[in-house]
């Protein structure tokens, strides 16, 4: 349960961040703003890395397991013809 909110903050402070790099993308035209809108634009890109990391070692050390399609595509035998 920890691990889901854990992506969900995470996904929710991506769009957060996104949002603001829009809004002082649109709506300032300063240097200062652009500098603002390339801060917010480095933090979501920063925290969809640290995202996609953090998904991966918990894929990788058992933490969380997939259930979708895919899982059960690999348990699947291989019925391919010789």
């Amino acid at each position: 349960m920890i691990i889901k909110s854990i992506v969900i903050i995470a996904f929710i402070l991506i769009i957060i961040s996104l949002g603001s790099a829009l809004f002082h993308l649109v709506k300032h035209r300063t240097p200062e703003q652009s500098e603002k809108t390339v801060k917010a634009l480095t933090f979501r890109i920063t925290l969809s890395i640290a995202l996609f990391i953090f998904i991966f070692i918990a894929l990788a050390t058992g933490i969380i397991t997939p259930h979708g399609l895919g899982a059960r595509m690999q348990q699947t035998p291989n019925t391919a013809i010789k």
